[in-house]
């Protein structure tokens, strides 16, 4: 008889082979049907695909027939597979997710005190007519701390694609925060400053949130960053251009975003073997004499530089200055930042410490202490001669050191999560493969 394959899903028979018999004995033996009688009737045969022997060692849907006669385990039809792939991969996430690397200490480190930097560095500014020295230490560390941060994001958004669940956490960590903290920047300008008519603007960023925009627009433009021959040449041409270009106007605070672009290009270009070279005990000694030499040329430098540089905020004109000069200035201070960034990093400890903890949320002392930075300007907290005395400069530095250390603790994570970090699931579609796998 001929070999034939059982029906999808059902059961193979093993039979014995038929024995051969006349045509006349099949005439004798044959009986003729029962009278139908309304029922089911049973039959002793079964469908005609099972009811035939299996030739030993043919395969089939519902297994193997070994050459005994027995059957092998059944193989998995497709849907099956399917399932225990969803399983798998379910599963291999789970483990991925479970072995992720922990946080680096040196990065948070990093950003830390970068943050401090940060603060530091506005609580300086009033201070800079009065101070010569405070006017030197505030070229200093705006030569360095902003790009310090935009190359650590950077390095950190190397991996970003226009996957779901990365476009989500754009969304929910860059510009979710970025359209609260405006609308509340300017809603405090308007009560601190006695400014009620002060606009509301989305596309005109007010102190700090401009680089939460600025990170928005760079992260989106990653995958282009990737696929580019010379990335870092490039973003650097552009922002020479953005600096003898007037045109590029205050809209979305552009001069920023072209002019510090290139920084978040050398972040997306770099690789761990990179921070380990600054990190030497040999680069850790020669970024002594050169910080050194850095505050010296900022002293020379404070009453005869336009601070504003260091903002790229502005084209050369925009500044009082002759076209050709952009182009000077920002490959010069371009060049400027790097090495002190790379001593910077030189300067940071690797082990796990106190502030460690604190790197993770550093992007809360950012937006937070601007109110405090903006307010003491508004509220007249510099007019007290007192501040202006050295001893003042320096309770006023510890003052911001504290402040922004204190909001980037746990508990004001906690408190302010809501804003920062918003999970916002019912804002999103729900991914139909993550759902099938759940169900799985």
């Amino acid at each position: 008889m001929k070999n034939e394959f059982p029906a999808y899903g059902e059961r193979r028979v093993p039979l014995p082979p038929p024995r051969q018999m006349s045509h006349d004995t099949l005439s004798r033996t044959r009986t003729p049907a029962p009278p139908h009688t309304g029922g089911a009737t049973a039959t002793a045969t079964l469908a005609p695909e099972t009811a035939t022997a299996a030739a030993p060692g043919a395969a089939t849907a519902g297994g193997a027939v070994t050459a005994d006669g027995t059957h092998t385990r059944p193989r998995s039809h497709a849907k099956g597979r399917g399932k225990d792939r969803a399983k798998t991969d379910a599963k291999n996430d789970a483990k991925a997710d479970a072995k992720a690397k922990p946080r680096d200490a040196f990065f948070d480190n990093a950003k830390y005190l970068a943050i401090v930097l940060v603060a530091m560095g506005h609580s300086w500014e009033p201070l800079r007519d009065g101070s010569r020295s405070a006017a030197a230490l505030y070229i200093t560390v705006y030569a360095f701390h902003m790009p310090a941060f935009i190359i650590i994001s950077g390095y950190f958004s190397r991996s970003f694609d226009m996957r779901k669940d990365r476009l989500q956490r754009l969304i929910t960590g860059v510009a979710v925060p970025y359209i609260l903290f405006e609308v509340a920047y300017t809603l405090f300008k308007k009560w601190a400053d006695d400014d009620p008519g002060y606009p509301i603007s989305l596309t005109d960023p007010w102190y700090l949130t401009w680089f939460l925009l600025a990170l928005f627009v760079w992260r989106l433009t990653t995958p282009l960053w990737k696929i580019v021959r010379w990335p870092v040449p490039l973003a650097l041409a552009i922002a020479v251009l953005a600096s003898l270009s007037p045109e590029v106007g205050d809209g979305m605070d552009l001069q920023r975003v072209l002019q510090f672009l290139p920084f978040f290009v050398i972040g997306l270009s770099l690789r761990p073997e990179h921070f380990k070279l600054v990190r030497r005990k040999k680069a850790r000694i020669l970024a002594v004499p050169v910080f050194a030499a850095a505050l010296v040329f900022a002293y020379w430098a404070a009453p005869r530089m336009n601070a504003a540089w260091f903002y790229h905020r502005d084209a050369a004109q925009e500044l009082a200055a002759p076209w050709w000069s952009g182009a000077v200035m920002t490959l010069a201070m371009f060049g400027c930042s790097l090495v002190l960034v790379a001593c910077f990093f030189a300067w940071i400890p690797g082990r796990t410490m106190w502030c460690t903890a604190l790197g993770a949320g550093t992007l809360y002392g950012y937006l937070l202490h601007g109110f405090l930075a903006k307010g003491s300007r508004f509220w007249d907290w510099y007019d007290n001669p007192w501040m202006h005395t050295p001893w003042g400069a320096v309770l006023l530095t510890l003052i911001a050191g504290t402040v922004v250390t204190v909001l980037c603790t746990p508990p004001v994570q906690r408190a302010f999560r809501w804003a920062m970090e918003p999970k916002m699931t019912w804002a999103f579609k729900k991914d139909a493969v993550g759902m099938a796998r759940s169900r799985n």
